[in-house]
């Protein structure tokens, strides 16, 4: 397989659920076949937008097995693989069955809160004990704690395999910081569609978006223009989007994305438990955004 760039737009794919609360991976294939059409350049598969903590392991091996084969090496894939548990990932890494996968997308620990030098020993194993190339996600909402541009630039200097960071912790500041002293095999990817565009500006090669579900084309374009160097052309698209943006998320990951999925007719709007769809309100909203942009 072909060394993994990373750049350019990855798709963190959604689980589509039937209203039995099952997989449906009629819709999966489907929606696999969107991105793959609509030229993405790599997805993601069981990150925490696919609903990952919801599903059982055997789940997890069934996804990941109907992904690469519907796939089929057409596009890169990045397999989702975090956890709170530096042993027990580390041997998950080592028994899993990582075939057709180009690298693995690993988030800073949730809910222990270490330290940096805790963070910065956590992904040091990860690196040693990865046949794939890792990609760091520094997500502070979700993991309750930040990985600061100093353990990130010391994870990305000290480790080859380690080739770039998923940054979603909105700070300009700290994540400039990594773009300017960053390694060559390194590069920073935007963890949050809203601030793609800005951060694309700053350097940043891209994001690994959840609103590209929906409209990969459309959003792959403005990346696309960025990566060109076409700022002002860009910014258009980005735009387009900016209402978007803050309903996907007003009420929870992933229940804004599907929604907007179902409002294009690609998926039943089902979540699993703790997860609910939207409110009516926004429901009504998205419907009215896809009805117009389908119409642009």
């Amino acid at each position: 397989m072909a060394e993994f760039t990373l750049e350019g737009l990855g798709v963190a794919l959604v689980t589509p659920f039937k209203a039995d609360k099952t997989i449906d991976f009629e819709a999966l294939e489907k929606l696999i076949e969107f991105q793959i059409e609509s030229g993405v350049d790599f997805l993601v598969v069981l990150g925490t937008t696919g609903e990952t903590p919801t599903l059982s392991p055997d789940e997890q091996r069934q996804i990941r097995e109907f992904v690469r084969e519907k796939a089929a090496g057409r596009v890169p894939l990045v397999l989702g693989m975090g956890g709170n548990n530096t042993r027990a990932l580390a041997e998950a890494l080592g028994s899993t069955d990582l075939t057709g996968y180009s690298a693995v997308l690993s988030s800073v620990p949730h809910y222990n809160k270490p330290s940096q030098e805790g963070i910065y020993h956590h992904f040091r194993t990860i690196a040693n004990e990865s046949s794939l190339p890792v990609i760091l996600y520094n997500v502070p909402g979700r993991t309750g704690v930040n990985m600061t541009a100093a353990t990130c630039l010391r994870l990305a200097h000290e480790h080859k395999n380690i080739i770039g960071v998923k940054e979603a912790s909105g700070n300009f500041m700290q994540i400039e910081e990594i773009i300017k002293n960053k390694p060559d095999h390194f590069e920073v990817i935007s963890g949050d569609d809203g601030i793609t565009y800005p951060l694309m500006t700053l350097g940043a090669k891209g994001v690994i978006s959840v609103i590209g579900n929906a409209f990969p084309k459309e959003f792959g374009k403005m990346v696309r223009k960025c990566l060109a160097g076409d700022f002002h052309g860009a910014l258009p698209l980005h735009f387009q989007f900016t209402e978007l943006f803050n309903l996907l998320f007003v009420d929870g990951n992933p229940a804004g994305v599907k929604c907007t999925l179902n409002a294009l007719g690609m998926i039943e709007n089902e979540l699993r438990l703790p997860l609910v769809p939207t409110r009516l309100s926004t429901n009504e909203k998205i419907h009215a955004i896809c009805d117009n942009l389908r119409k642009a």
